[in-house]
């Protein structure tokens, strides 16, 4: 019966992405204000420069008057877009995402069947190795490359668990500074059987020292039957190897045990599995309060004092493409009560309101903090001066190359408006964005007006691309089906109350999910893919290739897209040629990571 409940589930998300209303036609990425059509055919021009002022004043008074901030939604984060120009706007973007969602959904669908039976007519989930039933010749159209190569193979594996951080979600892990109290202590006697010769104070005094902490999830309301941990774990730089190692996980609930890998193999996996439960829900509702939530706001902002015909306007047309469907649809279909989130995951909706209004102000909406350079500067995982360096920095690596591409073309582009410094002084409407980001649509951490250069803009809108097209998708769209969601090392819940003592259990299985919890996460996650984005115009390789987008530029603009497209496709080929090198790693980790391949991710904030 439990097996029926969840097909009807699925077949529920076909029917509803397939039979909502269709009466909007789709969206173009300059359709935002009544004047838009005829703005659409003119180019992009500083208003210092337009030769029809009054009407570009007209514009921007009507949507003033037309998009309104409202209530934010999933939680207490930014304001969503209302108004008689707000609400319509909201409409187009939610039809085309359900447009665009209709065929994952139909095809998870059907695939989700077929997987059951494959799996049933082997006896189901008997042992852990069964686990690999679930995706060996399944899901072939909906996750077509499987999950990560070594994702089945070598999780058991310490460093397979400690590159994670620093790969499949980078945004926990930080470095502990010297002079920073530790977090909790651990039996000297332990540290130095797992590093002969060391100490934990001595590890972090030494800057060698790091903390991924997810103990606030202790408070977090759960779904009944379903169990999780508040995990907090250290991990170290190896004084001879030099590899980046897990040391100790605490757990923060009942017990309150600290596992390290001195442990029982099983009571350590238990731990590794119970921390990779609390990671999963961090990385889901990160991204949404990190990339959805900040970028909205900022556009706001653009639609009420940036004209159509705004080079800054442009760009973001082009880059938010259905980003105000996401919030709506999460409301409807994914984070409501009994939806597909509580369908899988251990904490509830309310857990996702709640962490969302949280770390919206501490950690995932502030905006320049979150630069990507700047960000992982500050977490002391790149140019560190009170530490040993990393030797492997997986999301710092690939996400640099594209970032500073994209920096690249930003610079282009926006030089191409403006050659002098001065015109960004001169610019009333570009100061008034400025402005209203900060002090309209409460955009923390935003640079603050009057705009001083060009620079300053260059790092606003690379990071709003970053946003978009590279943090999103190292979180959400195909990473949580092919890494950070991958069973049986990633269960979103644990299925079992949590040990009182270390050494009381024999073997993992009773926490790990049954054979239709485990398909339901996994049709979960796979919603979340776009695999047919490598043979469209909707991958991150041509974010600025857009006819339209392009239609309102400058020659120097169109060379720059080519430019920049050129080293997408360089790069889109470096990961996809990442292999194991003699040692069986890849980027120093026991798996191949490609989430951020530019052919495969979306350039827009597509889930």
């Amino acid at each position: 019966m439990k097996f029926l409940a969840s097909w009807l589930l699925v077949a529920i998300w076909t029917t509803v992405t397939s039979a909502l209303p269709r009466t909007s036609p789709p969206i173009d990425q300059q359709r935002l204000s009544p004047s838009t059509v005829e703005e659409s055919q003119r180019k992009y021009v500083l208003p210092v420069f337009d030769p029809k002022p009054a009407d570009r004043e007209d514009e921007i008074k009507r949507n003033r008057e037309g998009y309104l901030y409202g209530a934010s939604l999933l939680g207490n984060t930014s304001y969503f877009p209302t108004g008689v120009l707000g609400d319509p706007m909201v409409k187009q973007h939610v039809d085309l995402w359900y447009t665009d969602a209709a065929w994952i959904s139909q095809k998870v669908a059907e695939e989700y069947q077929s997987a059951a039976i494959t799996v049933s007519s082997a006896g189901g989930l008997r042992n852990i190795s069964s686990f690999n039933l679930l995706y060996e010749g399944q899901w072939k159209t909906t996750l077509p490359l499987g999950p990560a190569s070594g994702a089945q193979t070598n999780y058991s594996q310490d460093l397979f668990f400690s590159m994670e951080r620093l790969s499949v979600n980078p945004y926990v892990v930080k470095r502990l500074h010297p002079n920073q109290e530790l977090p909790f202590e651990m039996n000297d006697t332990i540290v130095a059987r797992l590093v002969p010769g060391w100490n934990l104070e001595m590890l972090h005094a030494s800057g060698r020292l790091f903390l991924a902490d997810h103990s606030y999830q202790a408070k977090y309301p759960k779904i009944e039957g379903k169990f999780s941990a508040a995990c907090s774990a250290y991990f170290y730089i190896h004084p001879v190897t030099g590899e980046f190692l897990p040391l100790a996980i605490k757990t923060n609930v009942g017990s309150d045990l600290t596992y390290t890998p001195l442990d029982d193999a099983n009571d350590w996996l238990l731990a590794k599995l119970m921390f990779n439960t609390n990671d999963l829900f961090h990385g889901q509702i990160f991204h949404l309060a990190n990339s959805h939530a900040v970028m909205e706001a900022v556009y706001q902002a653009a639609l009420r004092t940036l004209s159509a015909v705004h080079p800054v306007r442009a760009f973001l047309d082009r880059i938010m493409y259905q980003a105000f469907a996401i919030r709506p649809v999460g409301e409807d279909v994914l984070f409501n009560p009994g939806g597909f989130f509580d369908q899988s995951f251990a904490l509830s909706n309310e857990a996702v309101r709640q962490f969302a209004t949280e770390h919206y102000p501490l950690s995932a909406g502030p905006f320049q903090s979150n630069y990507f350079l700047k960000d992982l500067v500050a977490r002391g995982l790149v140019n560190c001066t009170y530490g040993p360096a990393l030797t492997s920095v997986p999301f710092y690596d690939d996400g640099d190359a594209i970032v500073s591409s994209l920096r690249r073309f930003t610079d282009a582009y926006l030089y191409a408006y403006y050659p002098r410094e001065n015109l960004i002084f001169l610019d009333t409407e570009l100061q008034n964005w400025v402005s209203e980001a900060a002090n309209g649509a409460k955009v923390l951490d935003f640079p603050p007006s009057p705009l001083a250069s060009r620079e300053v803009l260059v790092s606003i809108l690379t990071h709003a691309t970053f946003l978009t097209g590279v943090s999103h998708h190292a979180l959400n769209s195909g990473t949580p089906a092919s890494t950070s969601g991958v069973l049986p090392f990633h269960p979103a819940a644990l299925y079992a109350p949590l040990p009182t003592t270390k050494g009381s259990i024999t073997s993992v299985m009773p926490f790990l999910p049954n054979m239709t919890d485990s398909l339901n996460q996994i049709a979960l996650l796979i919603r979340f893919n776009r695999p047919k984005l490598e043979d469209s115009d909707g991958n991150l390789v041509h974010m600025f290739s857009s006819s339209k987008f392009l239609a309102g530029g400058c020659s120097a603009v169109a060379h720059a897209a080519r430019y920049f497209q050129a080293e997408m496709l360089e790069i889109s080929k470096r990961i996809q040629h990442k292999t194991f090198d003699h040692s069986g790693l890849a980027q120093g980790m026991p798996f191949i990571w490609r989430s951020l391949d530019p052919s495969k991710i979306p350039f827009f904030l597509s889930v």
